[in-house]
């Protein structure tokens, strides 16, 4: 740290108490109170020095022998009139980077010009505040730090505005403005142990990487947030890359945000030194972060951004700072864990555990700023390719797995959040299925409607063999399901039985015998376990056609039933009018063969012989 030495007397000042004496040899005929210091000295020397204090000496005084001069409002309190007075005595002293501040403007509150004493205190001060504080990251920092404590005086001299725009346009310059020594090559000169030389004198400094941007977040986070937004802004208007803002908001908030820590529960582990802000204040901090961050995706980790959300709801934040913080989310929720995701309800109603809402809007945002080109042709045939959209197409099947157990989650918000993701992000639909059919076992009493509706949403022909298998076998699914698992399950079998057929063909057909030498070891290895797996692809494409088989026979028995049921009763009544019709018909037809048969009898008589009569 930068300094300046004053002054070439010996220290004449003695405290008793709560009061300075200065032992001089002669009696004190001014007494100065400051806060609850009194100081007991001389008139000529604050006359010579002060505009202010010749004033009020002349004006308390009026020719008595002691007076009693009060100063409530000098900046920097009694620890500043304290070096003011040494100053005034030319007691040796010193100024630094840290007292600077105080110093200034108590010298500028006291009149302390060149007419009251050539060299005096303001002319001093602000020589050593332009050329050496200015001049140096750490000297600026440590003044502007001080400006917080007295900043309406500060203010009325523009030293945080000079020390903001020192500090903005150091990250832009080269490393040696830090104060950090240089070499052409091999970078500074290091002692054995590591540390840094200067002149080859161990400074007890750690050396730093040219490369790094970083190395000034941990010195801004001292900082008030006035002081820091004013910082980062300027930091912005001198064109710092926005990553590095994003780095050092990053940063801030880590430390006073105790929130950021959390993982599924609120309570920050012990490593972490977070600095006690009030909750109004936690508040305030989290929309002027969200205020500064750039938009840019991937400035920040998404862990960050959910944590920075999980406080906003808890402390209750303006809706546009949550929905901002939701946006930043969407954009970049590729990157982020099913840990982020977790996100308990912060409603007093608490009508489920995790807030799915939440999560359902940041996907919505997800799928809206998406500028990835996917399509259903993108994804090449036993290979899946990692984009974006599928990466979150995972990370939303994990996520409805873990909260499918949550007896309070009704089956359209569920469903909703299923139906989000397009089809074609999935390549393959074992996690949705694995999530859908957790939900049914932790939700029994679901209708069959809610079920199939449900069920609809897998993609029986994008399950791989192991989810058919286990699928197959199911009791919670339904019987359309089932049905449509099984048909493309044996699909898939008889498929690859096929293919397996065609290598074992191309085998036999390109393959010499092995005593001639032609064939290896492995190769025969390789073709008699070929030969068993495909023995065991027909046992079990037999299994699955007998299952098949038997489940169409039940189905067909069960409308055959219910048909023949129905057809039993018709046919009843359409046979007793049937033998009604036949009992009618018979009776008229042996009528008519009688009175036919009467006829003739008589026909006959009338035809006899005359003789007969």
């Amino acid at each position: 740290m930068a300094s300046v030495k004053l002054g070439s007397k010996t220290d004449a000042f003695q405290r008793q108490g709560q009061a300075w004496f200065c032992t001089s040899g002669l009696p004190s005929d001014v007494v100065v109170e400051v806060e609850e210091m009194s100081f007991h000295l001389h008139k000529f020397p604050l006359l010579s020095r002060s505009g202010v204090m010749e004033r009020l000496v002349e004006e308390v005084s009026q020719g008595e022998e002691a007076c009693v001069i009060k100063l409530p409002d000098i900046p920097g309190g009694a620890k500043t009139f304290e070096t003011v007075a040494k100053f005034c005595y030319a007691v040796k002293l010193e100024l630094t980077a840290a007292t600077i501040v105080y110093l200034r403007c108590a010298a500028e509150h006291l009149e302390m010009t060149e007419e009251y004493g050539e060299g005096n205190l303001i002319s001093l001060t602000e020589s050593f505040l332009d050329q050496v504080v200015l001049d140096n990251w750490n000297d600026s920092l440590q003044a502007l730090q001080a400006c917080d404590d007295i900043l309406s005086h500060a203010e009325q001299l523009g030293i945080p505005r000079r020390c903001i725009d020192s500090l903005a346009s150091k990250p832009c310059t080269e490393q040696k403005l830090l104060g950090w020594p240089m070499m052409e090559r091999g970078g500074p000169l290091q002692s054995p142990a590591g540390s840094v030389l200067w002149n080859g004198i161990s400074t007890g400094a750690r050396p730093k990487s040219s490369s790094s941007e970083d190395w000034w977040y941990d010195d801004a986070s001292v900082l008030s947030f006035a002081l820091y937004k004013r910082l980062i802004l300027a930091m912005e208007s001198q064109g710092v890359k926005p990553e590095i803002i994003a780095g050092s908001l990053y940063s801030y908030a880590k430390k006073y945000l105790p929130g950021l820590h959390w993982s599924r529960g609120p309570i920050a582990p012990r490593n972490h030194s977070v600095e006690s802000l009030s909750e109004e204040d936690q508040k305030l901090l989290v929309e002027e972060i969200d205020y500064l961050l750039p938009l840019e995706k991937g400035l920040v980790p998404s862990k960050f951004l959910f944590g920075l959300l999980k406080t906003a709801r808890i402390l209750r934040a303006s809706p546009l700072c949550v929905l901002n913080l939701e946006k930043r989310i969407g954009l970049q929720l590729d990157q982020a864990a099913l840990e982020d995701l977790l996100m308990p309800t912060f409603m007093y109603s608490m009508e489920t555990l995790y807030d799915v809402d939440c999560v359902s809007r940041i996907l919505d945002h997800f799928l809206a700023m998406d500028q990835v080109a996917t399509s259903p042709g993108l994804f090449d045939e036993g290979q899946l390719s990692l984009t974006p959209i599928t990466m979150v197409a995972k990370l939303i099947d994990g996520y409805l797995a873990e909260v499918a157990p949550d007896i309070n989650l009704k089956p359209p918000k569920f469903e909703s959040l299923a139906a989000a993701v397009p089809e074609y992000a999935r390549p393959l639909d074992d996690g949705l299925y694995r999530s859908i059919d957790i939900y049914l076992k932790s939700h029994p009493w679901l209708a069959d409607s809610d079920r199939d509706h449900l069920c609809r949403l897998i993609d029986c022909q994008k399950l791989s063999l192991e989810a058919c298998t286990h699928a197959a076998q199911n009791e919670r699914l339904p019987l359309r399901t089932i049905i449509q698992v099984l048909f493309f399950e044996q699909l898939q079998l008889r498929t690859s039985v096929a293919g397996c057929m065609l290598v074992s063909d191309n085998l036999d057909v390109s393959g010499q015998a092995p005593n001639e030498g032609s064939w290896t070891t492995k190769a025969v290895r390789e073709k008699h376990a070929l030969k068993e797996g495909m023995d065991d692809m027909r046992s079990r494409v037999s299994e699955l056609e007998e299952e098949c088989s038997k489940m169409r026979e039940e189905i067909r028995s069960l409308s055959r039933t219910k048909r023949w049921s129905i057809w039993g009763n018709v046919s009843k009544k359409l046979a007793f009018k049937f033998q009604m019709c036949s009992a009618q018909e018979g009776s008229v037809s042996n009528q008519n063969q009688g009175n036919h048969k009467s006829k003739l009898r008589n026909d006959k008589e009338k035809t006899k012989p005359a003789s007969n009569v």
